[in-house]
């Protein structure tokens, strides 16, 4: 009785011991604290709406302060990098953008960071096409009358940047078109190409759609064709790309959500089911709608996302070969 007492008594002890790490090792609730959302762009665009959209709808559902945080500069590279060398505890994340993750990737010969291996790529939440628009007065009324303009004389399109997704996009249309004298003019950001467009400085720009649908619906500005696969429900009369005979021109700026190398499986899990109900609120699907920039059906999370972004990085870095697309 004695010795099975005493075993017992040792056994007891053994699993005590073996119970005392775990409990060393057991991680804090998440979120313990604020959580910084970093948009590593300026106020009033695209990622920076995005993300004070969906700030106070995730504090109140992970009853933590989400607080938006512009880290702006280097075409987004500043604010990803921060992320991307951040805790990998939950409290920050990316709203990330194809703009940093795919064409800087494409068109730069180095970056601080890798744009899959330093970073858990969450999911891939909104997505907005590009248009190539023109003045309300402009002698353009369709895509090809600027490109037969193009095939004889210099058309100038302004863009947001040597490297961006639009200026890609043109020297893709300019090449499929056979226009060579389609022009890039490089801007630093939209907005300066758009007051030279609406200026007559030049003749057209390529933009996301998202900062434009206010001046389309107004009839200030005028888009010829959208990098859409179908016709947008808003403005059904803007034929895509596609069906004026240029398929290679379908595409898409995506904005997904993202957090530094090793954020815990927990965190993981519940920010991917968190965030599609947030976009899908009325209140928010409304605003997202109103900007043309909406989700993919379906929605890629985890590797499916991860996926998408090495296939975007093969495919543009081709395109920027081609054309000799070089940032720095």
């Amino acid at each position: 009785m004695q010795t099975r007492r005493t075993l017992l008594g040792l056994t007891a002890a053994s699993l005590g011991g073996l119970a005392a790490p775990a409990i060393v090792q057991a991680q804090p609730a998440w979120p313990n604290r604020s959580i910084r959302l970093v948009a590593q762009f300026p106020p009033g665009g695209l990622v920076d709406t995005v993300a004070r959209l969906m700030a106070p709808v995730m504090s109140q559902a992970l009853g933590q302060s989400v607080v938006v945080e512009n880290r702006a500069g280097a075409g987004g590279i500043i604010g990803t990098d921060m992320v991307a060398k951040a805790p990998a505890d939950g409290h920050t994340l990316l709203v990330s953008h194809a703009s940093v993750h795919v064409f800087s990737t494409a068109t730069r010969p180095t970056l601080p960071f890798h744009p899959i291996n330093d970073f858990t790529h969450i999911m891939h939440m909104v997505e907005a096409p590009n248009i190539i628009l023109v003045r309300a007065n402009s002698p353009f009324q369709t895509l090809e009358q600027l490109l037969a303009a193009a095939r004889t004389q210099p058309v100038r399109f302004g863009s947001s940047g040597i490297g961006s997704a639009p200026h890609l996009l043109g020297a893709m249309l300019s090449s499929e078109a056979r226009a060579p004298n389609l022009d890039h003019i490089p801007y630093a950001g939209s907005a300066p190409a758009m007051q030279d467009v609406l200026a007559g400085n030049i003749e057209c720009m390529v933009d996301p759609i998202t900062t434009n649908t206010a001046q389309m619906r107004d009839g200030t500005l005028r888009a010829l064709a959208v990098s859409t696969a179908q016709r947008l429900t808003m403005f059904p009369n803007l034929p895509t790309f596609a069906e004026l005979g240029f398929p290679k021109l379908t595409s898409a700026q995506w904005l997904g959500l993202s957090g530094p190398k090793g954020l815990p499986a927990p965190v993981v899990e519940r920010l991917a089911a968190l965030v599609p109900p947030i976009l899908a609120r009325p209140d928010l699907m409304a605003r997202l709608t109103d900007l043309q920039t909406l989700p993919r059906t379906p929605q890629p999370t985890g590797e499916a996302f991860v996926s998408v972004i090495r296939e975007e990085i093969t495919a543009w870095t081709a395109v920027a070969r081609q054309f000799n697309i070089v940032v720095g």
